[in-house]
């Protein structure tokens, strides 16, 4: 009975702390990366449009999982970090791309709204993997937990 608590606990605190916050930011994100794609689409082809995108949309998930989502996280270095969630997002911009690829060069479909279906089936596909692989490799579990409060340092206020 004592692992369905905590096991409880666990969820419900995944869910309330991280999930959602990691879903505020894959939504501006999500928001920042359609946008961004949509207006290169009019001067540029499909997969320069979407690269483009995500690496400006990648960058500022980054800084909002790293400062907000991830933040009670052990901090092993920006440069590690942005590097392994730069590879990562990587990885996960493999899903956009091939959907969209598969869109625009198999069924040739280069509409707006076809190129846009394909690049959220692909940024949701890209979205499971980055979740998972962010809380295994990135943003790691604090080793020493962090205390609600700040200790009493035996400083007095007289009043």
């Amino acid at each position: 009975m004592r692992f369905l608590k905590r096991l409880y606990r666990q969820v419900v605190s995944l869910v309330r702390h991280e999930l959602g916050k990691f879903g505020t930011i894959g939504a501006a994100a999500f928001v920042l990366d359609t946008g961004i794609y949509n207006l290169f689409l009019l001067v540029l082809g499909p997969m320069t449009s979407k690269v483009l995108a995500a690496v400006i949309s990648i960058t500022f998930a980054y800084l909002g999982n790293r400062f907000y989502t991830f933040r009670d996280r052990e901090q092993s270095g920006l440069g590690r970090e942005y590097f392994l969630f730069f590879l990562l997002n990587g990885i996960a911009l493999l899903f956009g791309v091939l959907v969209i690829g598969f869109t625009s060069y198999t069924l040739k479909l280069n509409d707006m709204v076809s190129l846009n279906i394909a690049n959220i089936i692909g940024v949701g596909l890209g979205t499971l993997f980055r979740f998972w692989s962010y809380k295994k490799w990135v943003f790691l579990e604090a080793t020493t937990p962090i205390p609600a409060e700040l200790p009493e340092a035996g400083i007095r206020q007289d009043r």
